[in-house]
């Protein structure tokens, strides 16, 4: 009998691994993932995706892996990242993934943090870290390559993982799978704090579950939609989005390439869906733009007057009023060319999270009509505590609160959020767990807000001072100025980049010992003012902030810099009383140098 394909038919499991049991039964012979090998997109069903999941997470059993012990992940979008993740959670563990940007130390830190028992990794570069800082991991037991093979003791190819789950008693993970509760810490996602030092965000089954079917009721998910997964997985949004998300409704998630071939990819999968963080909403709007600008005179007033038409039927549609006239005119000749050039002419749902994006970029998009629906929120509350959809948004706001959450403003302006969305804690951290979440549950975002009439959110600004650039990066500026103040004759510095697709900074020198370093160098500079204009001393300076950008990740480098004439003091208005640095003013004092840096 034909199976009925409808939202919710998978069923409410009360946990991660019974809810892929109930989609499994529900959807098995459908696609759950599609990869490309050799130029061919190849499936995965549901059944062979769960099969291979219970293969691995007997794998993890038979290699030691206890029961809450930590199991990193480190590598690109792809099955084995997905297997490997589930894996874990089927046997008990804490999955948690690690960028692929990061350094050795980084990856120390989460492995070390999570007592990962295994570490699984995709390529042989990844590998070799491992092999570099095994040694300080007291607790890892093995080290499982996903692509290729090693002749090195204790590390497993894939297939050796999965061939160990096919030799290893069915029993114990059942016992294992049995025993798991709504309310048990299901996953560790990492993410920067205010000192530097990554926090372990601890989500439950619970968390995992409930945000998933707000999202898949929020976007209408149904077996027939088509994602792409393409953003980090350790970051928890695609993870909602591509992961858990589709395992609701029995949707397929396609593994983009790279991200150099996500346009290539994007008109291959056509999804319907289409999720992305600003920078590639911004790369999208630079190609259009620049594909634009070749256009003919006759062209390029075509577009103008449609893009016109465009934004006001946007903005009437937010209000409920009818669209102007010859909308239809102008989607015919040009917004469904431009659907069809960046694949996105099947997609529903087009959004944005993970960091600010501007307004231009925004409107950008809307007058081609496409809006960007804005979701906001943070991974202690499993990614999303507000959502935009297609027949509820608000250009250049932030969306209304997830159906079943809270929101509310603080008396200080600080947006708090509620819900089974919220975390268990920090794991191993129960100082910052209290700093952040209250004794009723509220999380304290950090961020300053309002909230309009019609239950919409607006971020103003910040209160804590964590850098999120254009690519959804999280970025702690202290511990990367404190590295830059280590060179010689290099007061102070400012790091910068909230909503920008790199880091800069504004750096100060210490007079006193600017003549030494100047004289090192073979500049003839003696005041601050002679430094910040000297070319030789600028090209030393730049050799040093070289020198410590190669042990930060690629996220984190200092691309630009300014040296300022003067220097940051309590009386000019850059310290505080305890010499800290006021972000707020430096940003308005020093608004030209910025602008030259991002120009």
């Amino acid at each position: 009998m034909e199976q009925e394909h409808t939202a919710g038919s998978a069923g409410h499991a009360e946990t991660v691994p019974a809810q892929l049991a109930a989609t499994t039964r529900a959807y098995g012979d459908r696609p759950a993932l599609k990869y490309k090998v050799g130029g061919d997109w190849r499936p995965i069903t549901w059944n062979e995706y769960r099969r291979d999941v219970l293969r691995a997470a007997r794998g993890l059993v038979r290699l030691g892996v206890p029961a809450g012990a930590g199991v990193a992940i480190m590598g690109a979008n792809r099955p084995e990242w997905f297997i490997a993740d589930m894996a874990a959670i089927h046997a008990g563990a804490l999955p948690a993934g690690i960028y692929s940007t990061s350094t050795p130390d980084q990856c120390h830190y989460v492995a070390h943090h999570c007592e990962a028992a295994v570490a699984i990794v995709e390529s042989q570069g990844f590998l070799d870290l491992f092999l570099g800082i095994r040694d300080r991991l007291p607790h890892l037991r093995a080290i499982v390559l996903m692509d290729g093979a090693a002749e090195v003791d204790g590390v497993h190819t894939w297939e050796e993982l999965l061939a160990l789950g096919d030799e290893t008693a069915e029993s114990e993970l059942e016992a294992r799978m049995a025993a798991q509760q709504a309310n048990d810490a299901c996953t560790l996602i990492y993410t920067s704090g205010t000192t530097g030092a990554p926090k372990a965000v601890t989500l439950s089954h619970t968390n995992l579950l409930w945000t998933a079917r707000r999202t898949k009721e929020a976007f209408e998910f149904t077996a027939d939609d088509q994602l792409l997964s393409y953003l980090p997985l350790s970051h928890i949004a695609e993870q909602i989005v591509t992961l858990h998300g589709p395992m609701q409704v029995g949707a397929c998630s396609w593994f983009a390439e790279s991200l150099d071939k996500l346009g290539a990819n994007l008109k291959e999968v056509q999804p319907t869906i289409f999720f992305a963080v600003p920078r590639v909403w911004e790369k999208m709007q630079a190609a259009i733009e620049a594909v634009g600008a070749r256009n003919s005179p006759l062209k390029k007033k075509i577009s103008r007057w449609a893009r016109r038409k465009g934004l006001a039927a946007g903005y009437a549609e937010q209000r409920g009023e009818r669209p102007p006239a010859f909308v239809g005119l102008a989607k015919k000749l040009v917004f469904s060319k431009v659907r069809v050039a960046l694949g996105l002419d099947r997609a529903a749902i087009c959004a944005c999270s993970a960091a600010p994006i501007s307004l231009d970029t925004l409107e950008f998009f809307l007058s081609l009509g496409i809006p960007i629906l804005e979701v906001y929120g943070m991974s202690e509350c499993t990614g999303p505590a507000t959502f935009s959809t297609p027949d509820r948004y608000r250009t250049g706001r932030a969306g209304f609160a997830i159906p079943g959450g809270k929101l509310r403003i603080a008396e200080d302006g600080e947006v708090l959020m509620w819900g089974p969305n919220v975390f268990l804690g920090y794991y191993k951290n129960p100082e910052a767990t209290a700093e952040t979440v209250d004794s009723e549950g509220w999380i304290h975002s950090g961020d300053v807000g309002e909230i309009d009439d019609d239950g919409f959110l607006k971020i103003t600004d910040r209160k804590k001072e964590l850098i999120i650039t254009s690519g959804g990066k999280n970025v702690a500026p202290a511990p990367i100025e404190a590295q830059l103040k280590t060179i010689p004759a290099l007061a102070l510095a400012a790091v910068l980049g909230d909503r920008k697709n790199y880091l800069a900074a504004l750096v100060t020198l210490d007079p006193e010992r600017l003549p030494s370093v100047a004289e090192e160098a073979g500049s003839p500079a003696r005041t601050l003012e002679e430094a910040a204009a000297c070319p030789i001393l600028r090209a030393h300076f730049e050799k040093q902030i070289e020198e410590v950008n190669g042990g930060l990740a690629r996220y984190e480098m200092i691309r630009r810099f300014e040296i300022l004439p003067g220097q940051f003091t309590i009386e000019g208005g850059e310290l505080t009383p305890t010499m800290k640095l006021k972000r707020r003013v430096i940003k308005e004092k020093y608004a030209d140098a910025i602008e030259r840096l991002y120009a």
